[in-house]
């Protein structure tokens, strides 16, 4: 029977690189719905899974729908100095629970107060899970400038 030999380290596994960080980015946004859901009076989930799929579409929105939020407003955001970030986080709160059943919002001052709580949260949680890894850098190696001479 051949032996199998290895260096101790699963290179390519299931859970690396892209996937690994939208699982990661996915639960982290659902540490935060659920502890906004639980911290903010006003925003409500009927059962786990109305709370998974608000994870998820928020999590979705959050990936196709905010950028393009974010260049829409790019004008209000500089002039608030970013502030109004979160209202635009908060119509992205609104959005999921319009579309997910048995997720809600009451109102809008809810839906700011779980965007502060989901943005803060979120934060803290990707600043724990960060990768500090720093990559070295290596100058590209310079080649002599070439001189052109019309004169001659």
């Amino acid at each position: 029977m051949p032996t199998l030999q290895g260096t101790g380290e699963i290179k390519h596994h299931f859970l690396s690189g892209g996937i690994r960080t939208a699982f990661i980015r996915v639960l982290i946004t659902g540490i935060a719905v659920f502890l906004a859901v639980m911290i903010v009076p006003g925003l409500g989930v009927d059962s786990l899974g109305a709370g998974i799929a608000a994870v998820l579409v928020l999590t979705i929105l959050n990936l196709l729908v905010r950028p393009l939020l974010f260049v829409l407003t790019l004008p209000l955001i500089v002039v608030s100095l970013g502030l109004f970030l979160i209202v635009v986080n908060a119509l992205l709160l609104e959005l999921t629970a319009w579309l997910v059943t048995g997720f809600s919002v009451v109102g809008f001052w809810p839906a700011v107060g779980g965007a502060v709580v989901i943005s803060l949260v979120t934060m803290i949680l990707n600043l724990w899970t960060s990768d500090d890894r720093r990559t070295e850098h290596r100058p590209l190696p310079q080649r002599p400038p070439r001189i052109i001479n019309p004169d001659e």
